[in-house]
């Protein structure tokens, strides 16, 4: 009996584990000139201003200093993510048939929106639109919906339609059309719409993202998603997975970090070195941001590390070093939950035909308690990443870049 037992237990969990529901989709990468490049980096400082604060860096390296509410943001709403200020991207489906659009997934964010047909700016007409009209699953809504960009907004109007995503199919999923974008910057970028990945506290009207309706309706094996970032030099593409972590692609066992506030994917960094030297550290948080792509620390700090490694400014405002000195530079080093993780001058510094720029940049993201860093792709690419919903914590392993 006990052995009849034990068969039955072993057959259920084997067909548990061929049943279970892990999905990746495919990340693809910019394909870009190097000097489209250089400029998408030169203006990434003003994407995450008005990201995160509203408000567009001066040049000068003004401060800027905005108070953000407890669970990280600031109090006009969560701004979207500016396509020169993301490296990847990846293909969902809305409607039946199905329309495919480009969208970039970001942690940073928790809304899934997409540019509509009906959409009059002059960057809409470059991209995929969504159209109601023609899928049989429509729904209407019509909820206005608005995020401020800046000085400006994006605006649109809450939809209800199908929407699938690495395999996964999720029924009356509400999202946002976007019939105004903020100025005609969006237009020259690869993607048709933002799929948000943060918590469910500071989507937009309060909508319930994709991922939150992949975990309620047990869509997914386990409510976590991860993030493999193929390496620049390397040909290979980035995936992200749903419902685990794809173990191919990193080496050793996952360090884990708590979530310190249920807002973006916001850890503890507990700690930093430039070299051997310790950074002034205090109620720091850090942000694990997809939707970005470099380090963004406070404005002194940034810009005395960019001093130290021989960084000078070009009349764009975009730092460059020498290259021949890469080798000779110090590691930068993060603490999170207890391990310590090091960038070494080649993993923060990109080459870009001959031109190197470092990824560091200022901006003074501060709250009544604490202040924010912004930790993006230049991390992310050396490190897999595994956002668990479940347990509210991150995990980080060394990534397997192929050659």
């Amino acid at each position: 009996m006990k052995s009849l037992l034990s068969l039955i237990a072993l057959g259920i969990l084997a067909v548990s584990q061929a049943t279970a529901k892990v999905h990746s989709i495919k990340l693809k990468k910019v394909d870009e000139s190097p000097k489209t490049t250089l400029q998408r980096y030169a203006n990434t400082g003003n994407c995450i201003a008005q990201k995160y604060i509203g408000a567009i860096r001066n040049i000068d390296d003004q401060k800027q200093f905005v108070v953000t509410n407890s669970d990280s943001t600031a109090s006009f709403g969560v701004p979207i993510s500016n396509h020169k200020n993301s490296q990847y991207y990846g293909e969902v489906q809305i409607g039946t048939p199905a329309q495919t659009f480009n969208v970039t997934f970001d942690t940073g964010s928790s809304n899934l929106w997409v540019l509509s047909t009906q959409c009059t700016s002059i960057g809409c007409y470059m991209h995929n639109k969504y159209d109601s009209s023609v899928s049989s699953t429509y729904k209407v809504n019509g909820t206005s919906f608005s995020i401020r960009y800046g000085s400006s907004s994006l605006e649109g109007f809450v939809s209800t339609d199908t929407l699938s995503v690495g395999g996964i199919e999720i029924p009356n999923q509400m999202f946002a059309e976007a019939i105004s974008m903020p100025g005609l910057s969006f237009g020259f970028g690869r993607f048709d719409g933002i799929f948000g990945l943060g918590y469910d506290t500071i989507s937009v009207n309060r909508i319930v993202p994709p991922f939150y309706h992949m975990v309620n309706k047990n869509l997914v094996d386990k409510p976590m998603f991860s993030f493999y970032l193929s390496d620049t030099k390397n040909g290979d593409s980035g995936e992200m997975v749903l419902g685990g972590y794809n173990n191919e692609h990193f080496s050793g066992e996952l360090q884990w970090a708590n979530v310190s506030r249920k807002g973006y994917w916001e850890i503890e960094l507990e700690g930093a070195l430039f070299g051997d030297e310790a950074l002034p550290i205090e109620n720091t948080g850090a942000v694990i941001e997809t939707g970005s792509s470099l380090l963004v620390l406070p404005t002194d700090l940034a810009k005395n590390i960019n001093k130290q490694i021989g960084a000078k400014k070009s009349w764009t405002g975009q730092y460059t070093v020498n290259c021949r000195t890469i080798p000779t530079l110090l590691p930068f080093t993060m603490q999170f939950g207890g391990k310590k993780y090091q960038l070494d001058a080649k993993d923060y510094i990109l080459d870009i035909e001959g031109t190197c720029v470092p990824l560091f940049t200022g901006l003074d993201i501060n709250r009544a308690d604490s202040s924010l860093w912004i930790i993006g792709d230049v991390f992310l690419r050396k490190f897999y990443s595994v956002f668990d919903l479940g347990n509210n914590r991150i995990g980080f392993a060394p990534s397997k870049q192929t050659a």
